[in-house]
């Protein structure tokens, strides 16, 4: 508060109406004479404007003057405490644009903590007002700064801050919705500088209207992205944008709601709120922020062309590969055709050797091969030789026979058969007494 801010002074009411220690009967008044008294105790204890902090819960121009409608709320409940109407007169307010310039209409925005230099007025007719005779913008920028700093912290502790950048923003985008205010300037330059892109890029820009300043951005914005939302798969991106403003103008950007809508958004989102310095708490949780609207079209129209640009690299690539490899086989497929030419003659002049050393050792390998044979053919008639009964019975050996079958064993016989027993020299025949 300025340092020269007036004090309230104790209450003093004029004699008449002082309260007596013995009680006398109630005196009637005229409602004049009520509100004619109610105006000297205001001017006899606040004959000077004194500085007010207060909430502007709405604000509005008419026939050059300023009617603000202003509040005080709680700090935990936010429930309305106090409620008063104000007014600039019109030459105040010319005072104050000169003084202020753009400020000003930055600082007279519905939600907008303000501190007032106001003249305390009651009228007996038009009642209670504040005249407000200066703005203290400091206040109201301390005030914004404080907020902001316990919403950005507010937005970490949640984890908002970088969410909406774990979305993959497209290689090249085309499809974009945007968010902004249809006489916006800044919308004319963003739409311009996609359209007179030096590279002939198209793009299908889709407007979703929304205020860019004042009380109703949040709830525009957070409404339009909704939208957007819904039709998600038909956008490649969304960007938030608004031409350049003061710094009070931009206040709508550092709101918590909005930037919940825009971390929560399952699109990439780009801004480009049209600040040099600061950077608004809505840059913070967007994909990608920049400076202005133009920034953004620059921004879409350079990626595209990176991404041409990668593509004639790869085209290049792929170029020079497909003729490496297209020379390789040239000179393996040379190989293949002198291999093709001569290997057959060589295969033939192999095979003629193999086939003439063949022809060679055929006569000696029949020779040695007739002898093993007949050598083996000696060794089988030897053997059977020995093997023969005639040889069995010249060991000593002799064969029993039954029906002209040779008897293996005792159990073939039974008593009363015939039988013939033979030796080496001659044959017996006789019959079985016992088995």
């Amino acid at each position: 508060m300025p340092q020269n801010a007036p004090r309230f002074l104790p209450y003093l009411l004029p004699t008449p109406y002082l309260c007596r220690h013995k009680p006398r009967p109630l005196e009637k008044h005229t409602l004049f004479e009520l509100h004619e008294y109610i105006r000297r105790v205001l001017a006899l204890n606040l004959p000077a404007p004194v500085w007010v902090s207060c909430e502007i819960a709405q604000a509005n121009e008419a026939r050059g003057h300023c009617f603000l409608s202003l509040v005080q709320k709680d700090s935990d409940s936010d429930q309305i405490i106090a409620q008063a109407e104000g007014v600039i007169w019109q030459s105040s307010l010319r005072k104050l644009r000169r003084k202020l310039g753009r400020t000003l209409d930055g600082l007279l925005q519905d939600g907008i903590e303000a501190l007032l230099l106001v003249q305390v007025n009651f009228h007996e007719r038009y009642g209670f007002k504040l005249i407000v005779e200066d703005i203290d913008p400091a206040y109201t920028l301390g005030q914004l700064e404080l907020r902001r700093r316990h919403i950005l912290e507010r937005l970490a502790a949640e984890q908002l801050i970088g969410r909406n950048r774990r979305h993959t923003l497209p290689v090249a985008l085309q499809r974009i919705a945007v968010i902004s205010s249809e006489t916006a300037a800044g919308l004319q330059d963003f739409l311009q500088q996609l359209q007179e892109n030096a590279y002939g890029y198209r793009f299908d820009c889709q407007l979703y209207p929304a205020a860019m300043q004042g009380g109703q951005t949040e709830e525009e914005v957070i409404r339009q992205l909704r939208k957007v939302e819904r039709r998600r798969a038909h956008f490649d991106c969304a960007a938030i944008i608004r031409g350049g403003g003061a710094k009070l103008d931009l206040a709508s950007f550092d709101n918590y709601e909005l930037c919940r809508a825009v971390a929560e958004s399952t699109l990439p989102v780009l801004t480009g709120i049209g600040h040099d310095v600061d950077e608004v708490l809505l840059d913070k949780v967007a994909h990608t922020a920049l400076k202005t609207p133009t920034a953004v079209a620059d921004f879409i129209v350079h990626r595209n062309l990176e991404f041409e640009s990668r593509l004639h690299q790869l085209g290049q690539q792929l170029r020079l590969l497909a003729g490496h490899k297209t020379r390789e086989e040239t000179l393996l497929l040379e190989r293949y055709e002198q291999t093709l030419r001569y290997y057959p003659r060589q295969l033939l002049n192999r095979q003629g050797e193999i086939l003439n050393r063949i022809a060679g050792e055929l006569p000696r390998l029949a020779r040695q091969r007739l002898r093993l044979e007949k050598q083996q053919l000696e060794q089988f008639e030897r053997l059977n030789k020995l093997l023969s009964p005639e040889a069995t019975l010249k060991r000593g050996f002799s064969i029993t026979l039954k029906d002209g079958k040779t008897v293996r064993s005792i159990h073939e016989l039974e008593k009363g058969d015939r039988i013939r027993t033979r030796f080496e020299d001659g044959e017996v025949d006789s019959v079985v007494g016992d088995v």
